[in-house]
């Protein structure tokens, strides 16, 4: 497939009641134990790719150390790829576009956790206008980069928890109207919040997943559109791993 028709691909798995599983991978070997296990399409996470490199999240590699990174994952399989650039890295939305197409991902999710500026979250227009920005980007090339617009809202417990569904309801309209193809108001929720998440936003939502501790058919139910499991999958296999090695050790 070509990287314009990886995109489309990648967009048209998003159905809410029906959510498309991206599977959370952070080197070549993971993407290909992911596809071998029949995924279509895959997410790059930023948490696992610092572990797997020996440095910490929250932006502690770069934007071109994680393009090397997504190189080899591109070279190794052959399905749509979409990658967790965090904030940005402090990088122009231009640069985080073509830099993404040019490695060979098609999608990408973006946070308003500012690390470079003391971990503030943006203002509510301030990430919406970063999408904006992003989604012109992609506009300009021959790809619709799928970008998926992240709320930390629930995450760093962000203000009085009695309404942070409508804060982050709010804050994600905000960036479904400058672009968002999917919104992420990442955490794990109630079954009514979520309900109301998916229900009361205008895109598929991406909900995290515990790839033993959940289903894909409750979070079906709930009415997302995309499950990730974040760093969660790599923390799972650590723990089996130990298990396997623990009588070795």
């Amino acid at each position: 497939m070509t990287l314009a028709t990886k995109a489309t691909t990648l967009l048209e798995l998003h159905v809410p009641g029906n959510p498309v599983i991206l599977p959370t991978v952070w080197d070549a070997w993971s993407a290909n134990l992911a596809v071998s296990a029949g995924f279509t399409a895959l997410t790059v996470g930023s948490h696992p790719v610092s572990d797997s490199i020996g440095k910490p999240d929250n932006e502690g590699i770069t934007f071109d150390e994680l393009l090397t990174r997504i190189r080899q994952i591109t070279a190794a399989v052959d399905v749509p790829i979409s990658v967790d650039i965090e904030s940005g890295y402090g990088e122009d939305p231009k640069r985080l576009i073509e830099g993404l197409i040019d490695a060979g991902a098609v999608g990408l999710n973006i946070e308003d956790t500012v690390h470079s500026e003391g971990g503030r979250l943006r203002e509510a227009q301030e990430h919406a206008d970063f999408v904006g920005a992003l989604r012109a980007a992609s506009d300009a090339t021959d790809v619709h980069v799928v970008i998926n617009a992240r709320t930390d809202l629930f995450v760093k417990q962000i203000g009085d928890e009695n309404d942070r569904v409508d804060r982050a309801i709010a804050r994600l309209k905000l960036a479904a109207a400058a672009g968002a193809d999917v919104l992420y108001p990442v955490g794990f929720h109630s079954g009514d919040d979520q309900k109301r998440l998916t229900a009361e936003l205008p895109l598929p939502v991406n909900a995290i997943g515990h790839p033993v501790n959940n289903s894909k058919s409750a979070l079906a139910q709930l009415g997302v559109g995309r499950v990730s499991f974040g760093p969660i999958f790599q923390m799972v296999l650590a723990e089996r791993a130990n298990e396997v090695l623990a009588d070795w050790a």
